[in-house]
This record gives C-alpha cells, sequence and structure tokens, in this order.
C-alpha cells in the first residue's frame, strides 16, 4: 500500500511539473512569502512613474517569454499592480511610434532594435545622465523617495 502512494505521489508531481502547474504554484507561494515579507519590513515607498514604466516593460517581456513566474514574483516584490498598464499607454509615455506589427512582440524588443539599429546610423553614442526624478538607491534593493 506504502508503495502505491509512492507510486501515486509521484505521478502526481510528474503530471503537475509537465501541466506546468508546479512551477506556478511554486512561483505564487514565493511571490506570497515575498508579499508577507515585505508587509513586515519597512513600507515600500510609492513607485515612481519611472519605475512604474521600467516594471511594466520588464514584466511585459518576462510574460512575452513564457516566464510567468518570475512576473508573478516582480509584481509582488516591486508593488506593481496586478493588472498589466495598457500597451499603448505605455508606448506613448515612451514616445514610441507602432507600426502593424509591434504588438507581436514586446515593447523592450522594439526599443532594443531602435537602438541597435541606431548604433550604425549615429556612431556617437547615446549620452545618458540620471534623471532627477529617479529616487537614489538604498539598501536592499528598496527606492528612497527623498533624494
Amino acid at each position: 500500500k506504502v508503495i502505491l502512494q509512492e507510486l501515486r505521489s509521484a505521478s502526481l508531481r510528474e503530471t503537475l511539473e509537465a501541466r506546468g502547474v508546479l512551477g506556478q504554484l511554486k512561483a505564487r507561494i514565493r511571490a506570497e512569502v515575498f508579499s508577507t515579507l515585505d508587509a513586515e519590513s519597512t513600507p515600500r515607498p510609492p513607485l515612481s512613474h519611472e519605475n512604474l514604466l521600467i516594471n511594466e516593460l520588464i514584466r511585459e517581456y518576462l510574460q512575452f517569454n513564457k516566464f510567468q513566474y518570475t512576473a508573478l514574483v516582480l509584481t509582488a516584490e516591486s508593488g506593481q499592480t496586478e493588472v498589466p498598464l495598457d500597451w499603448e499607454f505605455v508606448a506613448n509615455e515612451l514616445n514610441v511610434r507602432e507600426d502593424s506589427s509591434a504588438k507581436e512582440v514586446a515593447l523592450l524588443y522594439g526599443l532594443l532594435h531602435h537602438f541597435l539599429s541606431s548604433k550604425e546610423e549615429h556612431k556617437a553614442k547615446l549620452f545618458l545622465k540620471c534623471a532627477a526624478t529617479v529616487p537614489s538607491q538604498e539598501p536592499h534593493g528598496h527606492r528612497n523617495t527623498e533624494s
């Protein structure tokens, strides 16, 4: 009887793994653990507009590549809303024009393609500077809005 139970457990585990359910359950547990630990620690400051957009680009990329579990953990850790931002809203905020195939890939791919293809057109490198609205980094990955 014990052997039969072990076989059922092994078969159940394999079935759950094959369906992707086991990974999803593990990711959900991790997300809940992060959420619970964060709730008990120092409260997270509100998301800046820039962080909201960056997190959304990353989430869209993760979901596009079927990294749903990682996207769940990102959402829980970052405090990002569970409902994704509208694609047109994000594209408009980033001053991105879309063509007919734009929505077929994650927006991050389009941004990367733009910069990789403009490398040949413009030999000068893009000068990046820290925006005054982006908060400074605190230990443990939390952002400080008072800088």
